[in-house]
């Protein structure tokens, strides 16, 4: 992995998700507001295999899923959905490569961690692989290996790049508590062993050669766990923090992690001054008595969550606001 202290990062970068269905146009906007940290955009509303889970299981090696009206289920092999999902990701490669043409320096591309994704695949009875500790096994290390082809992809087409793989794990925090629920709805799995969840998380970081982020927009993000599965950065929602996370961030901090702090909001609403979405940033730093200097080496700023939901309007304007508040944390960190 690479040392997150030297690695090139960017004061703002996006989370993955964009609104509607064109690659191009949204591979536009991005490489074009972020011009020195951009992301390879996903794209849900076009439908299965586009949205979050689909593309990851897209990923799989040997490994297949299709959709039932109650989700993705396990395939004996692959058919229409894990063809569109291939389909769809080689579109939104096609865009991003075309208007990364000569582009030297970090890039972030997105794939859901197995955590979650064992939450949301169904085995063939119906139930959450999450049940099923051997079925969780054989997921992590099929997405271990998809991931390394697909970044070895993604390094051919844009040989400039500085790739962050971003492991997307929204239910994390639900694993580990013992809060996903069963089929039925009427009870929940058992919380996975912090050790066992860690240790699949490690062997995925080891996958990369670079940096590798995990993004949460649930409460109660497990920094430590995270740090300790060896993550360079942790990305995650700002406004749910709450002070008993103090401790965690100021380690993690002084520990070199990197932080992706979403503080733009990700749906529609006002966007205050720039200034204004960084002032949480700057108080956080006073209370951990942290040097505001170290601002800019320890934070790159987001949305703060993926951006599916809002309108094409709403997602330009959170981006090139996620550019301005990174602006005016660096000129007055105070």
């Amino acid at each position: 992995m690479s040392d997150t202290n030297t690695f090139p990062w960017a004061p703002a970068t996006g989370v993955g998700s964009m609104p509607g269905g064109d690659a191009r146009e949204s591979a536009k906007t991005v490489t074009g507001t972020f011009e020195d940290f951009p992301h390879l955009p996903e794209l849900p509303a076009r439908g299965p295999g586009a949205d979050m889970i689909g593309r990851s299981l897209g990923l799989l090696v040997e490994m297949y899923a299709h959709v039932e009206p109650s989700g993705w289920r396990v395939s004996d092999r692959p058919g229409r959905d894990t063809r569109r999902a291939h389909s769809w990701l080689g579109e939104d490669l096609d865009a991003l490569e075309e208007f990364t043409q000569g582009y030297q320096g970090p890039l972030k591309v997105q794939a859901v961690g197995p955590w979650t994704l064992a939450a949301a695949l169904e085995l063939r009875g119906g139930e959450a692989a999450l049940g099923d500790a051997g079925a969780c096994r054989d997921l992590a290390a099929s997405l271990a290996e998809g991931l390394r082809g697909h970044l070895a992809d993604v390094r051919r087409r844009i040989p400039g790049a500085r790739i962050v793989l971003q492991l997307d794990e929204p239910s994390l925090t639900a694993v580990l508590r013992g809060r996903v629920r069963t089929a039925s709805g009427y009870r929940t799995h058992p919380a996975v062993d912090r050790q066992v969840a860690e240790s699949a998380l490690r062997d995925l970081v080891a996958v990369h050669d670079g940096p590798v982020v995990v993004h949460s927009c649930a409460p109660e993000v497990p920094f430590a766990l995270l740090r300790r599965a060896g993550v360079a950065g942790i990305s995650f929602d700002f406004g749910l923090l709450t002070e008993r996370e103090d401790e965690a961030i100021g380690e993690a901090v002084e520990g070199g992690t990197r932080l992706l702090a979403g503080v733009v909001p990700s749906t529609e609403a006002a966007l205050s001054d720039p200034g204004g979405s960084v002032r949480g940033v700057r108080t956080l730093w006073r209370r951990l008595g942290l040097n505001p200097g170290t601002l800019a080496e320890s934070v790159t700023l987001t949305p703060s969550c993926g951006l599916a939901g809002a309108s094409p309007a709403f997602a330009r304007a959170a981006l090139a606001h996620c550019v301005r508040a990174a602006r005016s944390l660096a000129d007055n960190p105070e």
